[in-house]
Protein backbone atom coordinates (compact mmCIF):
# COMPACT_ATOMS: atom_id res chain seq x y z
CA UNK A 1 0.00 0.00 0.00
CA UNK A 2 1.42 3.36 -1.00
CA UNK A 3 0.25 5.15 2.17
CA UNK A 4 -1.66 3.07 4.70
CA UNK A 5 -1.96 6.01 7.08
CA UNK A 6 -3.82 8.08 4.47
CA UNK A 7 -6.16 5.15 3.84
CA UNK A 8 -6.91 4.96 7.57
CA UNK A 9 -7.44 8.72 7.79
CA UNK A 10 -9.93 8.53 4.92
CA UNK A 11 -12.08 6.12 6.95
CA UNK A 12 -11.89 8.40 10.01
CA UNK A 13 -12.93 11.36 7.85
CA UNK A 14 -15.95 9.35 6.69
CA UNK A 15 -16.82 8.36 10.28
CA UNK A 16 -16.35 4.76 9.22
CA UNK A 17 -15.04 2.31 11.85
CA UNK A 18 -11.79 0.77 10.60
CA UNK A 19 -9.01 -1.53 11.73
CA UNK A 20 -5.32 -1.55 10.88
CA UNK A 21 -3.81 -5.01 10.31
CA UNK A 22 -0.01 -5.31 10.61
CA UNK A 23 2.25 -8.28 9.95
CA UNK A 24 4.42 -8.27 13.07
CA UNK A 25 6.55 -11.31 12.27
CA UNK A 26 6.82 -14.28 9.95
CA UNK A 27 8.47 -17.67 10.10
CA UNK A 28 9.22 -19.85 7.10
CA UNK A 29 7.38 -19.15 3.85
CA UNK A 30 4.78 -16.37 4.19
CA UNK A 31 2.82 -14.25 1.70
CA UNK A 32 4.17 -10.86 2.85
CA UNK A 33 7.01 -9.56 5.00
CA UNK A 34 6.98 -8.07 8.51
CA UNK A 35 5.75 -4.49 8.53
CA UNK A 36 3.13 -5.01 5.80
CA UNK A 37 -0.19 -3.32 6.59
CA UNK A 38 -3.76 -3.15 5.35
CA UNK A 39 -6.78 -1.14 6.44
CA UNK A 40 -10.10 -2.98 6.84
CA UNK A 41 -13.63 -1.66 7.32
CA UNK A 42 -17.06 -3.22 7.01
CA UNK A 43 -17.44 -2.30 3.34
CA UNK A 44 -13.96 -3.04 2.05
CA UNK A 45 -10.22 -2.83 2.57
CA UNK A 46 -7.15 -1.00 1.31
CA UNK A 47 -3.85 -2.79 0.86
CA UNK A 48 -3.07 -6.48 1.22
CA UNK A 49 -1.15 -8.78 3.55
CA UNK A 50 -0.85 -11.38 0.82
CA UNK A 51 -4.33 -12.53 -0.10
CA UNK A 52 -5.61 -16.07 0.29
CA UNK A 53 -7.14 -17.53 3.41
CA UNK A 54 -4.79 -15.62 5.73
CA UNK A 55 -6.08 -12.28 4.46
CA UNK A 56 -9.68 -13.50 4.47
CA UNK A 57 -9.45 -14.65 8.08
CA UNK A 58 -7.63 -11.49 9.19
CA UNK A 59 -10.22 -9.24 7.51
CA UNK A 60 -13.04 -11.27 9.07
CA UNK A 61 -11.47 -10.97 12.51
CA UNK A 62 -10.94 -7.23 12.02
CA UNK A 63 -14.60 -6.71 11.05
CA UNK A 64 -15.73 -8.82 13.98
CA UNK A 65 -13.67 -6.61 16.29
CA UNK A 66 -15.28 -3.51 14.81
CA UNK A 67 -18.83 -4.77 15.13
CA UNK A 68 -18.90 -7.06 18.16
CA UNK A 69 -15.90 -6.52 20.40
CA UNK A 70 -15.01 -3.77 22.84
CA UNK A 71 -11.32 -4.64 22.53
CA UNK A 72 -9.07 -2.03 20.93
CA UNK A 73 -6.52 -4.53 19.64
CA UNK A 74 -5.66 -8.20 19.30
CA UNK A 75 -2.56 -10.22 18.46
CA UNK A 76 -3.29 -13.30 16.39
CA UNK A 77 -0.97 -16.14 15.34
CA UNK A 78 -1.68 -18.01 12.12
CA UNK A 79 0.15 -21.26 11.28
CA UNK A 80 -0.56 -21.15 7.55
CA UNK A 81 -0.54 -24.86 6.84
CA UNK A 82 -2.30 -26.51 9.82
CA UNK A 83 -4.83 -23.73 10.46
CA UNK A 84 -5.46 -22.14 7.06
CA UNK A 85 -4.55 -24.94 4.64
CA UNK A 86 -2.20 -22.64 2.74
CA UNK A 87 0.69 -24.36 1.02
CA UNK A 88 3.13 -21.63 2.11
CA UNK A 89 3.61 -23.65 5.29
CA UNK A 90 4.96 -20.76 7.32
CA UNK A 91 3.66 -18.88 10.32
CA UNK A 92 2.46 -15.27 10.67
CA UNK A 93 1.79 -13.08 13.71
CA UNK A 94 -0.62 -10.19 13.17
CA UNK A 95 -1.56 -7.12 15.17
CA UNK A 96 -5.17 -6.01 14.54
CA UNK A 97 -6.11 -2.65 16.04
CA UNK A 98 -8.91 -0.14 15.84
CA UNK A 99 -8.17 3.25 14.27
CA UNK A 100 -10.54 6.03 15.26
CA UNK A 101 -10.69 9.76 15.87
CA UNK A 102 -8.15 9.52 18.69
CA UNK A 103 -5.69 8.02 16.19
CA UNK A 104 -5.79 11.06 13.90
CA UNK A 105 -2.66 12.82 15.21
CA UNK A 106 -0.20 9.96 14.84
CA UNK A 107 -1.76 8.81 11.56
CA UNK A 108 -1.47 12.33 10.12
CA UNK A 109 2.18 12.52 11.16
CA UNK A 110 2.89 9.11 9.61
CA UNK A 111 1.01 9.99 6.39
CA UNK A 112 2.95 13.22 5.92
CA UNK A 113 6.27 11.50 6.47
CA UNK A 114 5.41 8.77 3.95
CA UNK A 115 4.30 11.37 1.40
CA UNK A 116 7.66 13.11 1.80
CA UNK A 117 9.64 9.83 1.88
CA UNK A 118 10.93 10.70 5.36
CA UNK A 119 11.93 7.60 7.35
CA UNK A 120 10.46 7.18 10.81
CA UNK A 121 9.74 4.71 13.57
CA UNK A 122 6.24 3.90 14.75
CA UNK A 123 6.53 3.00 18.42
CA UNK A 124 3.63 1.17 20.05
CA UNK A 125 3.51 0.87 23.83
CA UNK A 126 1.12 -1.67 25.31
CA UNK A 127 -0.77 -0.01 28.13
CA UNK A 128 -3.65 -1.71 29.97
CA UNK A 129 -6.37 -2.19 27.36
CA UNK A 130 -4.96 0.25 24.82
CA UNK A 131 -2.07 1.08 22.54
CA UNK A 132 -0.09 4.32 22.79
CA UNK A 133 1.47 5.37 19.48
CA UNK A 134 4.47 7.62 18.93
CA UNK A 135 6.14 8.69 15.67
CA UNK A 136 9.90 9.26 15.88
CA UNK A 137 12.10 10.55 13.04
CA UNK A 138 15.15 8.42 12.17
CA UNK A 139 18.11 8.67 9.83
CA UNK A 140 17.89 7.67 6.19
CA UNK A 141 19.70 4.36 6.79
CA UNK A 142 19.05 2.11 9.76
CA UNK A 143 20.15 -1.37 10.66
CA UNK A 144 18.19 -4.02 12.49
CA UNK A 145 14.80 -5.65 12.04
CA UNK A 146 11.84 -3.84 10.50
CA UNK A 147 9.70 -4.78 13.50
CA UNK A 148 11.45 -5.18 16.86
CA UNK A 149 10.29 -6.14 20.32
CA UNK A 150 12.25 -6.27 23.58
CA UNK A 151 15.37 -5.13 21.77
CA UNK A 152 15.35 -7.86 19.14
CA UNK A 153 13.46 -8.99 16.08
CA UNK A 154 9.78 -9.72 16.68
CA UNK A 155 9.00 -13.43 16.51
CA UNK A 156 6.07 -15.31 15.01
CA UNK A 157 5.90 -17.70 17.95
CA UNK A 158 7.88 -16.11 20.78
CA UNK A 159 6.74 -14.12 23.81
CA UNK A 160 3.84 -11.81 23.08
CA UNK A 161 3.96 -8.13 24.07
CA UNK A 162 2.75 -7.47 27.60
CA UNK A 163 1.74 -4.35 29.51
CA UNK A 164 4.56 -1.82 29.37
CA UNK A 165 6.29 -3.48 26.42
CA UNK A 166 7.00 -1.58 23.22
CA UNK A 167 6.97 -2.60 19.58
CA UNK A 168 9.08 -0.57 17.17
CA UNK A 169 8.28 -0.56 13.44
CA UNK A 170 10.82 1.04 11.12
CA UNK A 171 9.27 2.71 8.09
CA UNK A 172 12.14 3.80 5.89
CA UNK A 173 10.01 3.79 2.71
CA UNK A 174 12.85 4.99 0.46
CA UNK A 175 11.20 6.42 -2.64
CA UNK A 176 13.69 7.84 -5.12
CA UNK A 177 12.53 10.65 -7.38
CA UNK A 178 11.31 9.67 -10.85
CA UNK A 179 11.34 12.47 -13.41
CA UNK A 180 9.03 11.63 -16.31
CA UNK A 181 9.35 13.90 -19.35
CA UNK A 182 6.38 13.60 -21.70
CA UNK A 183 2.63 13.25 -21.27
CA UNK A 184 1.73 11.49 -24.49
CA UNK A 185 0.08 8.08 -24.68
CA UNK A 186 3.14 6.26 -23.34
CA UNK A 187 3.80 8.89 -20.69
CA UNK A 188 0.23 8.59 -19.45
CA UNK A 189 0.52 4.80 -19.24
CA UNK A 190 3.85 5.07 -17.42
CA UNK A 191 2.46 7.58 -14.90
CA UNK A 192 -0.48 5.27 -14.21
CA UNK A 193 1.76 2.22 -13.79
CA UNK A 194 4.11 4.00 -11.38
CA UNK A 195 1.40 5.60 -9.22
CA UNK A 196 1.38 2.76 -6.61
CA UNK A 197 5.12 1.99 -6.86
CA UNK A 198 7.90 3.17 -4.51
CA UNK A 199 8.94 6.21 -6.56
CA UNK A 200 8.17 9.92 -6.15
CA UNK A 201 6.86 10.90 -9.56
CA UNK A 202 7.44 14.35 -11.06
CA UNK A 203 5.80 14.59 -14.49
CA UNK A 204 6.64 17.28 -17.05
CA UNK A 205 5.44 18.36 -20.47
CA UNK A 206 5.79 21.56 -22.51
CA UNK A 207 2.48 21.48 -24.40
CA UNK A 208 -0.62 23.45 -23.28
CA UNK A 209 -2.85 20.37 -23.59
CA UNK A 210 -0.68 18.55 -21.03
CA UNK A 211 -2.57 20.44 -18.34
CA UNK A 212 -5.53 18.18 -19.09
CA UNK A 213 -3.77 15.35 -17.26
CA UNK A 214 -3.72 15.48 -13.47
CA UNK A 215 -0.23 15.57 -12.03
CA UNK A 216 1.55 17.09 -15.04
CA UNK A 217 3.69 20.16 -14.47
CA UNK A 218 3.85 22.30 -17.60
CA UNK A 219 7.32 23.73 -18.26
CA UNK A 220 8.85 25.27 -21.34
CA UNK A 221 11.70 23.27 -22.93
CA UNK A 222 14.33 25.27 -21.05
CA UNK A 223 12.57 24.57 -17.75
CA UNK A 224 12.40 20.86 -18.53
CA UNK A 225 16.09 20.82 -19.41
CA UNK A 226 16.91 22.58 -16.13
CA UNK A 227 14.94 19.92 -14.22
CA UNK A 228 17.00 17.24 -15.97
CA UNK A 229 20.27 19.07 -15.39
CA UNK A 230 19.69 19.52 -11.66
CA UNK A 231 18.36 16.02 -10.87
CA UNK A 232 20.10 14.39 -7.93
CA UNK A 233 22.20 11.28 -8.04
CA UNK A 234 19.41 9.13 -6.59
CA UNK A 235 16.85 10.16 -9.22
CA UNK A 236 15.49 8.04 -12.05
CA UNK A 237 14.67 9.74 -15.35
CA UNK A 238 12.49 8.77 -18.32
CA UNK A 239 12.49 10.83 -21.51
CA UNK A 240 9.56 10.30 -23.88
CA UNK A 241 8.36 13.63 -25.22
CA UNK A 242 6.54 14.38 -28.49
CA UNK A 243 9.65 15.96 -30.04
CA UNK A 244 12.98 14.24 -30.83
CA UNK A 245 14.84 17.54 -30.58
CA UNK A 246 13.44 18.06 -27.07
CA UNK A 247 14.34 14.45 -26.22
CA UNK A 248 17.89 15.23 -27.28
CA UNK A 249 18.04 18.42 -25.23
CA UNK A 250 16.82 16.57 -22.16
CA UNK A 251 19.25 13.67 -22.62
CA UNK A 252 22.10 16.13 -23.07
CA UNK A 253 21.08 18.15 -20.01
CA UNK A 254 20.70 15.03 -17.88
CA UNK A 255 24.14 13.73 -18.83
CA UNK A 256 25.78 17.14 -18.42
CA UNK A 257 24.30 17.55 -14.95
CA UNK A 258 25.88 14.33 -13.74
CA UNK A 259 22.80 13.23 -11.77
CA UNK A 260 20.43 10.32 -12.27
CA UNK A 261 20.98 6.82 -11.01
CA UNK A 262 19.18 5.84 -14.22
CA UNK A 263 18.40 7.91 -17.32
CA UNK A 264 16.18 6.22 -19.90
CA UNK A 265 15.27 7.41 -23.39
CA UNK A 266 12.38 5.90 -25.32
CA UNK A 267 13.25 4.88 -28.86
CA UNK A 268 14.71 2.33 -31.21
CA UNK A 269 18.31 1.24 -31.60
CA UNK A 270 18.47 3.56 -34.61
CA UNK A 271 17.44 6.51 -32.45
CA UNK A 272 20.01 5.46 -29.87
CA UNK A 273 22.79 5.38 -32.50
CA UNK A 274 21.87 8.82 -33.84
CA UNK A 275 21.68 10.36 -30.38
CA UNK A 276 25.00 8.84 -29.31
CA UNK A 277 26.71 10.18 -32.43
CA UNK A 278 25.36 13.67 -31.73
CA UNK A 279 26.30 13.48 -28.07
CA UNK A 280 29.85 12.44 -28.93
CA UNK A 281 30.07 15.33 -31.38
CA UNK A 282 28.94 17.62 -28.55
CA UNK A 283 31.83 16.46 -26.40
CA UNK A 284 30.40 13.69 -24.24
CA UNK A 285 32.79 10.87 -23.46
CA UNK A 286 31.98 7.21 -24.02
CA UNK A 287 32.00 6.76 -20.25
CA UNK A 288 29.30 9.42 -19.89
CA UNK A 289 27.23 7.87 -22.66
CA UNK A 290 27.02 4.54 -20.84
CA UNK A 291 24.71 6.33 -18.40
CA UNK A 292 22.01 6.71 -21.07
CA UNK A 293 19.68 3.70 -21.49
CA UNK A 294 17.94 3.35 -24.85
CA UNK A 295 15.77 1.44 -25.66
CA UNK A 296 14.03 1.32 -22.28
CA UNK A 297 12.28 -1.53 -20.51
CA UNK A 298 12.89 -5.27 -20.59
CA UNK A 299 14.48 -6.43 -23.85
CA UNK A 300 12.29 -9.53 -24.19
CA UNK A 301 9.04 -7.52 -24.29
CA UNK A 302 8.75 -6.27 -27.86
CA UNK A 303 5.21 -4.85 -27.85
CA UNK A 304 4.82 -1.15 -28.69
CA UNK A 305 1.51 -0.87 -26.81
CA UNK A 306 1.79 1.96 -24.26
CA UNK A 307 0.52 -0.22 -21.42
CA UNK A 308 3.05 -2.97 -22.18
CA UNK A 309 5.88 -0.44 -22.41
CA UNK A 310 4.80 0.97 -19.05
CA UNK A 311 4.80 -2.45 -17.37
CA UNK A 312 8.15 -3.29 -18.96
CA UNK A 313 9.74 -0.05 -17.78
CA UNK A 314 8.25 -0.41 -14.30
CA UNK A 315 9.63 -3.95 -13.96
CA UNK A 316 13.07 -2.82 -15.13
CA UNK A 317 13.24 0.10 -12.71
CA UNK A 318 11.98 -2.00 -9.80
CA UNK A 319 14.73 -4.55 -10.46
CA UNK A 320 17.33 -1.78 -10.61
CA UNK A 321 16.01 -0.29 -7.37
CA UNK A 322 16.11 -3.67 -5.64
CA UNK A 323 19.66 -4.34 -6.89
CA UNK A 324 20.79 -0.97 -5.54
CA UNK A 325 19.24 -1.68 -2.14
CA UNK A 326 20.87 -5.11 -1.93
CA UNK A 327 24.21 -3.54 -2.82
CA UNK A 328 23.76 -0.85 -0.16
CA UNK A 329 22.83 -3.46 2.46
CA UNK A 330 25.96 -5.44 1.65
CA UNK A 331 28.09 -2.30 2.04
CA UNK A 332 26.76 -1.52 5.53
CA UNK A 333 29.19 -2.24 8.38
CA UNK A 334 28.26 -5.34 10.38
CA UNK A 335 28.69 -5.72 14.10
CA UNK A 336 30.90 -8.59 15.21
CA UNK A 337 29.29 -11.40 17.18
Amino acid sequence: MANWARAALARIDDNDAAALVTVLATEGSAPREAGTKMVVWQGGQSGTIGGGNLEHQAATQARRMLSESQASFAIQDYPLGPLLAQCCGGRVRLLIERVEAASRDWLTDAARRMDAAQPFELRTRFDPGLLVKTIVAIGSVSEGPIVSFAGGQASARGVRPDVGDQLVERNEAPRPPLLLFGAGHVGQAVALAFAPLPFRLSWFDSRPEAADHAGVTRLDPDGMAEAARTAGGQAFGLIMTHDHSLDYALASAGLAGGGFAYLGLIGSRTKRARFLNRLRADGFSDAALTRLTCPIGLPHLKSKAPEVIAVSVAADLLMRLEAARVSNDEDLPRASV
